[in-house]
């Protein structure tokens, strides 16, 4: 089982998404997300998904493609750290990548396929990374980071987000 990162392989900003991260074995708990996105996301209709809860708020189908675009990083810093790689990992403007990403011109059910099958490869990925590797360190945003670190803080991102949402469907 993959331990809880200590806080010394994360930067700071990151310490919220690991605290939502209940304990237990985390790659069960990234599996078990699959059922909460599918549970939460498909409730919508593509009409409601466009509706931004405020203005400058991200749309539903936004917070979806936000989620694909932190999948597949948290996934790529993984795997690199996990291999050695040593080169420093850019950071990433997560709202430019929003508007670039065009999310509200494609159905839910699209962006919801796209991320089941992202967080599906990273969890083949994540399975295949031996508990040694798991604590390996590289540097992502100018701060180091464990691989550990990296699959807890890609369930704690979903965790918030699926909160935020459930919030939002409550209203």
């Amino acid at each position: 089982m993959i331990q809880r990162p200590d806080t010394t392989e994360y930067a700071e900003y990151y310490a919220d998404y690991v605290r939502r991260v209940p304990d237990g074995d985390v790659l069960d708990i990234l599996e078990k997300q699959l059922s909460e996105f599918r549970q939460t996301f498909s409730t919508f209709s593509d009409e409601q998904a466009m509706t931004a809860p405020k203005e400058n708020a991200w749309t539903l189908k936004q917070v979806l493609g936000h989620l694909c675009d932190a999948e597949r990083i948290f996934g790529y810093r993984a795997f690199r750290i996990s291999r050695r790689d040593a080169t420093p990992l850019a950071s990433f403007d997560q709202d430019a990548y929003v508007r670039e990403g065009k999310f509200n011109e494609r159905a839910v059910r699209d962006l919801l396929e796209e991320l089941e099958r992202l967080r599906r490869e990273n969890l083949v990925l994540f399975r295949s990374i031996s508990e040694e590797a798991s604590t390996f360190r590289g540097t992502a945003s100018g701060y180091p980071i464990s691989v550990r670190a990296l699959m807890y803080i890609a369930a704690g991102h979903a965790q918030r987000h699926l909160e935020l949402i459930r919030v939002r469907r409550a209203r």
